[in-house]
C-alpha cells in the first residue's frame, strides 16, 4: 500500500451542506463504554501473545485481515481509526478527517490506540475510508488504519464532556499582540470551523478579546479545540480560547469592532453610511484582506484561510503523508510552543528592507548589524552607504521580521549613538556591480549557517525578547566553566554583574551586564564565539534577570 502523495484530490465530500452544522454538532467523547463501542465495531483488541511458529503467525495475520475487509463494504457515518499513537489528541483525528467533510463527534480511546471519528453525513465518511483505502494515513509518523465502524451513530458521555461549559459564544483573549488584529482576520480564522454570527471586539485588562458567537455548540467546540494555544502570526499573537457564560451577543453596529453578519443593515455608530457591509461583501472583505497579506509572505499562504494546515502536522506528521491538509492549504498551523509557522500574514507593507540611520561608523560593520538584527529574524543582505556611512539597509527574510526589528530597536543605543529604525522603499538590497566601489560595504547573508530561525520548529520564536541588559546564553559545552565564561566577557573588555547556570540545563546560563548599551555591544561581540572545538556561543536577550 502506498503512502498518501502530497495533495489530497479534492472530493465531492470536501463541501458539506452548511443546513447540517445545527443538526450534528460536534463533541468531544470520552473513553465511557469504550469496550462496548469496540466490541460492536467488528475489531478484536488482542494482548501481545507469546511467539508462535511462523505458520501460525501468518494465520493470525490472515484471519486478522479477513475480520477487517469484513468490515470495510458496510457505509457509516462513523469511522473506526487503528493503531493511532498514545499521545493522539481528539484535534489531530478531527483534523485527519476535515478535508471530507464536517466532523459530529470523535471519540479517542488512548489506552486501545484506537479512535472512533463521526461525520456530518455519510458521503463524507465515503469518501475518507475510500481515499485511505489506496493510501497510508498517518498521525505523528505512524501508520493508521481507516475504516468503517458498525456503529450508525456514536454516543459519548455528552454530560461529562459537557461538563467544562460548552455553549454557543467564545471569549477570545489574545496575548502577545505585536501586531494590531482586525476583526476581518478573526472572522476569516473562526468561519472555518462553522457559520459566524457575531463577533464583539474590546480591550480588557490591557489585552485585546473578542467574544465569538457560532449557531450552535459543536462549531464552538470544534473551534476552541483546533485553535486554542495556536498564533495568528509567527511567534506573537496567542489565541488563549474558553466559552462565554453569554448565550448570545447583542451587537448594535457593524462597524470594525462589531459586527453581526445576520443583520447587515445595523448602523455603524458614527454616521458613516458608506462603512455599511452587506452579508455577501463581509466575507469578501475578509478574503481580500487575507488574500493580501498572503502575497506578503511571497504566497506561500493561500486564501480563502491562508494555508491553516494541522498544526499537528509539522512536528508530529499529523494528516496525509506527514503534510498539511488541503481543505487548509499547504501551509502548517503550529501551537504557541513551539511556534514555527502562523495562521496568517501580519497586516503590514511588503517591506522587507530597513533603513537604519544614527549609527556609529566608526565601529559599526555590516557583521555586527547581521548579528544583532540577526535576534530578530534572518538577515539576508547589508549595505552600508557608501557615501553616507552612518546609515545602512538591512533586508530581512521576511515582512514580520522586520517589523520586529523596527518595534524593538528603534531609538536603541548601540556603540553610544541612539539608532534609527524605520521601514525602507527599497523592495531589495542590491548587491554592487562588478567594478563598483564598495570598500566591502555590502555583505550577502542568505546562505549564512547562523540563521536563528530558519529552520522549521526554532524555539528561538518562542525567546523573541526587547533589547535589556541580561543575556541568555546557549550552546555551552560540559568542559566550560563559569569562570571560563566570565574571562572571555572580561577579555572583551566587559563588566559582569551576575552570572548564573540554568538549574536543569547547563548547556543555557544567563549573564547581566551593567547597562542595555553594555548587552547590546557584548552580544554583538560574543555571538558564535568559540567555546570549544564543536561549541560556538548563542547568545540572545533574556526576559529574566538575576
Amino acid at each position: 500500500m502506498m503512502s498518501c502523495p502530497l495533495q489530497l484530490p479534492l472530493l465531492p465530500a470536501l463541501h458539506p451542506q452548511p443546513a447540517l452544522a445545527a443538526d450534528f454538532p460536534i463533541h468531544i467523547g470520552i473513553k465511557r463504554g469504550s469496550d462496548e463501542l469496540l466490541s460492536q465495531s467488528g475489531v478484536t483488541v488482542m494482548a501481545p501473545a507469546a511467539p508462535h511458529h511462523a505458520d501460525n503467525n501468518n494465520q493470525d495475520s490472515a484471519a486478522k485481515k479477513v475480520k477487517l475487509e469484513q468490515n470495510v463494504g458496510k457505509p457509516s457515518r462513523v469511522i473506526h481509526i487503528r493503531n493511532i499513537p498514545n499521545e493522539t489528541t481528539e484535534a489531530e483525528i478531527i483534523q485527519l478527517g476535515l478535508p471530507f467533510g464536517r466532523v459530529s463527534n470523535v471519540l479517542v480511546l488512548k489506552g486501545k490506540n484506537q479512535a472512533f471519528l463521526e461525520m456530518g453525513e455519510e458521503l463524507a465518511a465515503v469518501a475518507m475510508v475510500a481515499y485511505f483505502g489506496g493510501c497510508v494515513a498517518q498521525l505523528r509518523g505512524r501508520a493508521v488504519y481507516v475504516q468503517f465502524s458498525n456503529h450508525k451513530e456514536l454516543k459519548t458521555d455528552q454530560t461529562h464532556s459537557n461538563a467544562g461549559g460548552p455553549n454557543t459564544v467564545l471569549r477570545v483573549i489574545i496575548e502577545h499582540m505585536l501586531y494590531p488584529i482586525v476583526l476581518d482576520v478573526l472572522y476569516s480564522i473562526f468561519q472555518r470551523y462553522g457559520k459566524v454570527l457575531k463577533i464583539v471586539t474590546f480591550t480588557k485588562n490591557n489585552s485585546f478579546q473578542a467574544l465569538i458567537q457560532y449557531p450552535d455548540t459543536g462549531s464552538a467546540q470544534m473551534a476552541k479545540t483546533a485553535l486554542d494555544g495556536q498564533n495568528i502570526y509567527n511567534g506573537c499573537c496567542t489565541l488563549r480560547i474558553d466559552y462565554s457564560k453569554m448565550t448570545c451577543l447583542n451587537v448594535k453596529y457593524n462597524n470594525d469592532k462589531s459586527r453581526d453578519y445576520t443583520n447587515p443593515s445595523l448602523p455603524s455608530g458614527d454616521g458613516d453610511t458608506h462603512q455599511l457591509l452587506t452579508s455577501e461583501l463581509m466575507p469578501l472583505r475578509a478574503h481580500l484582506a487575507l488574500a493580501l497579506a498572503s502575497r506578503m509572505t511571497g504566497g506561500v499562504l493561500a486564501p480563502p484561510f491562508l494555508g491553516l494546515g494541522s498544526g499537528l502536522a509539522s512536528p508530529y506528521g499529523v494528516g496525509v503523508g506527514g503534510v498539511g491538509l488541503p481543505a487548509f492549504g499547504a501551509l502548517t498551523l503550529t501551537p504557541a510552543s513551539p511556534a514555527l509557522r502562523a495562521l496568517a500574514a501580519p497586516p503590514m507593507p511588503l517591506a522587507t528592507v530597513l533603513l537604519v540611520s544614527n549609527l556609529n561608523e566608526e565601529m559599526v560593520t555590516p557583521d555586527a548589524l547581521f548579528t544583532l538584527f540577526g535576534v530578530y529574524g534572518d538577515v539576508q543582505r547589508v549595505k552600508i552607504l557608501y557615501n553616507k556611512k552612518d546609515s545602512a539597509l538591512i533586508q530581512m527574510a521576511e515582512p514580520h521580521q522586520a517589523h520586529l526589528a523596527m518595534t524593538h530597536m528603534d531609538k536603541l543605543r548601540v556603540f553610544g549613538k541612539a539608532m534609527r529604525v524605520m521601514l525602507s522603499k527599497h523592495q531589495t538590497v542590491q548587491l554592487p556591480k562588478e567594478g563598483q566601489p564598495d570598500a566591502g560595504l555590502t555583505r550577502d547573508y542568505s546562505q549564512s549557517p547562523l540563521h536563528r530561525f530558519k529552520k522549521p520548529g526554532s524555539k528561538n520564536y518562542q525567546n523573541i525578547y526587547p533589547p535589556s541588559a541580561t543575556l541568555h546564553l546557549s550552546n555551552i559545552p560540559a568542559t566550560v566553566s563559569e569562570d571560563d565564561i566570565k574571562e572571555a566577557f572580561t577579555k572583551r573588555g566587559f563588566t559582569i554583574k551576575a552570572f548564573k547556570f540554568f538549574p536543569k540545563d547547563r548547556k543555557m546560563a544567563l549573564v547581566q551586564l551593567p547597562s542595555i548599551d553594555d548587552a547590546v555591544a557584548a552580544l554583538i561581540k560574543m555571538h558564535n564565539y568559540q567555546l570549544s572545538e564543536s561549541n560556538h556561543l548563542r547568545v540572545s536577550f533574556s526576559k529574566s534577570s538575576i
